[in-house]
């Protein structure tokens, strides 16, 4: 069993690493985003793919100083797929986005809309300073999802600063995104947690204090 389970991590870890774990279903999204993702099987070693996501942002150009204003961030929607690497995905879960509360703001309300496609629930939370999504449900192999639209309140900083907002993470030990794929193989289970960040900054919205 031992050398089935390291098999199967090994193969599941290097077709996420060929093909990535996610397809777009949309076309090209207002800000496309690059991430570089890590995928780290139970046995074996870790495996690196990029994914490419895509978020839909709606915030002011600008606002005046001391003023309130929102900020929407909506992510695509996303294919998981039947099979990685000869092996089927069962499902992904525990999916966890992550945006930093903006520089140059104050946060004084977070909500979320929408959202299709998963099991669960979700919920939204501020943590040190990072505006957390947490998906409690899963998402089964070949199954479209979208994450919920997340709306930031804000009011606005000193005159001439800049607000921006976008998606956390700086290293796979810092990531912005994080999810878990379960994988069958014979008559258990292989669960593969898998972090990702930006591969480069991006800016999902840019708001001007004038």
């Amino acid at each position: 069993m031992t050398s089935a389970l390291r098999r199967a991590s090994v193969v599941f870890a290097g077709g996420v690493a060929a093909v990535g774990l996610f397809a777009p279903t949309a076309a090209a999204a207002d800000t496309p985003v690059v991430l570089a993702c890590q995928a780290t099987p139970p046995i074996g070693s870790a495996q690196t793919f990029n994914l490419n996501a895509g978020v839909n942002a709606a915030a002011p150009a600008t606002v005046t100083a001391g003023s309130q204003f929102t900020v929407t961030l909506a992510p695509d929607a996303l294919t998981v797929p039947t099979t990685v690497g000869g092996y089927s995905i069962q499902s992904i879960s525990n999916i966890v986005l992550t945006v930093p509360v903006p520089a140059n703001a104050t946060l004084t309300g977070e909500s979320l809309t929408g959202g299709s496609g998963y099991s669960g629930s979700a919920s939204v939370a501020v943590n040190n300073g990072n505006v957390v999504l947490t998906v409690n449900g899963s998402v089964g192999g070949g199954g479209t999802f979208t994450l919920p639209a997340l709306t930031l309140n804000l009011a606005a900083g000193a005159s001439g600063s800049v607000i921006s907002t976008s998606v956390a993470g700086t290293s796979y030990a810092d990531p912005g995104l994080t999810f878990t794929a379960t994988v069958p193989v014979s008559f258990f289970t292989v669960d593969v947690p898998t972090a990702c960040y930006p591969a480069t900054a991006q800016a999902l919205s840019t708001t001007t204090v004038s």
